[in-house]
């Protein structure tokens, strides 16, 4: 049994709650233990997984958020950084699903983050499994 921790940026509380649901399932699924921790926004999530990794407290890890198109830049920015520094962490071996939703519009969202449509807390999750056993076939 491995340990993931679920890191969410809570800004789209109702959205967030169905890619947990779904992170949480396949996680919970699969035998393995699951917690959450909660960080302002989606910049804040790599920080917190690295963070957590250096604690060598988890196995792997699942990123949750929403992040919607608004009026200004501000969508390419946190959509953008908070992807390549994910990425990063990958490359230095860190097992992560990426389940931050980057989407036009709440509807969007809503069929995206429903274990029951698109499922893509679920997604998420099964990326950072994958990623483990690819570790553990390596390490």
């Amino acid at each position: 049994m491995a340990k993931f921790l679920i890191v969410e940026a809570r800004f789209y509380a109702h959205l967030n709650d169905m890619l947990i649901a779904g992170a949480r399932g396949a996680l919970e699924a699969a035998g393995h233990e699951v917690e959450v921790l909660t960080v302002p926004g989606a910049l804040e999530i790599p920080g917190a997984i690295a963070l957590a990794a250096e604690a060598d407290l988890y196995d792997g890890f699942v990123a949750i958020g929403v992040v919607i198109r608004g009026e200004t830049y501000h969508f390419e920015i946190v959509a953008g950084e908070s992807a390549r520094a994910i990425m990063a962490l990958t490359m230095d071996g860190i097992a992560i699903g990426n389940g931050i939703l980057t989407v036009e519009n709440e509807a969007q969202a809503l069929v995206r983050a429903d274990p029951a449509q698109k499922d893509k807390g679920g997604e998420a999750a099964k990326a950072a499994l994958a990623l483990l056993d690819i570790a553990s076939r390596f390490g």
